[in-house]
């Protein structure tokens, strides 16, 4: 169940469709189409909502970089390593294994609320599939939301031609999704420029004194590399890392 309540938007229409009958009995068991076996006369249905299954699945990670902070964390990550002169270590996986876990840490209170309020409701046919989108809707919007800033906020809505309304929460998600991107791709480089500026220092510091000594043929990159390993494990860099990043998220007010 942990699984479940750390999917997304998405995620919840999903399991709506496949494990509440109340949604199936009223669909009246539609079929896309069917195909009938001559030997054995059984008829074999391709139902609706195995084709919206599938075709929101493939929306999954598109939605999971778009609508959460994992853009921002994994930008960072990257950022990092560049900094650090590592050119594949850690790889890749690694940096998106980081970048996911610590995505669903962070977004835990948002698929709770979604949970919570949504999609146990629906099941239990206290409400309809739509309210349960709406509220849902309102959850992921109000987390967003709390990430964007206001000058990406205009930036779109100026492009849109429209006005920004005096209820953010009025704003309409065709605005509010690519706002909430530029937001967190701008706070990625923020926070990428912070933790490059030490390396920074190291590699100045090192090339000055290869300089110093007449070592010029000497790369610096190679000798700073150690230097810079050895103060990012002395300060525990890791663990500040991903405090710095966790912090960084702007607490939602919720729905």
């Amino acid at each position: 169940m942990k699984a479940i309540r750390q999917v997304t938007l998405f995620s919840f229409l999903l399991l709506a469709l496949l494990t509440s009958q109340h949604a199936l009995a009223a669909s009246g068991d539609i079929s896309l189409f069917s195909l009938n076996d001559s030997e054995t006369g059984q008829v074999l249905s391709i139902k609706l909502q195995v084709l919206i299954m599938m075709t929101l699945l493939g929306f999954l990670p598109a939605m999971l970089m778009m609508m959460t902070c994992f853009t921002r964390f994994i930008i960072v990550l990257a950022i990092l390593r560049q900094a650090m002169g590592l050119q594949q270590s850690p790889p890749n996986q690694i940096l998106i294994g980081i970048a996911l876990c610590l995505t669903m840490l962070v977004m835990r209170p948002v698929w709770m609320e979604i949970y919570n309020d949504a999609y146990e409701p629906f099941q239990n046919d206290q409400i309809s599939l739509e309210q349960g989108l709406q509220v849902a809707k309102k959850s992921i919007s109000g987390f967003m939301l709390a990430q964007t800033n206001k000058a990406s906020l205009e930036t779109m809505v100026a492009l849109a031609h429209e006005e920004l309304p005096e209820n953010l929460h009025d704003l309409d998600f065709s605005l509010l999704l690519p706002s909430f991107v530029l937001s967190e791709v701008k706070s990625a480089f923020q926070l990428g420029f912070m933790i490059f500026l030490p390396f920074l220092v190291i590699d100045l510091v090192v090339a000055s004194v290869l300089m110093a000594m007449g070592m010029m043929m000497l790369s610096p990159m190679m000798i700073s590399l150690p230097f810079k390993l050895m103060v990012f494990v002395l300060v525990d860099g890791w663990a500040l890392l991903m405090g710095t990043l966790t912090s960084s998220i702007q607490p939602f007010g919720g729905s």
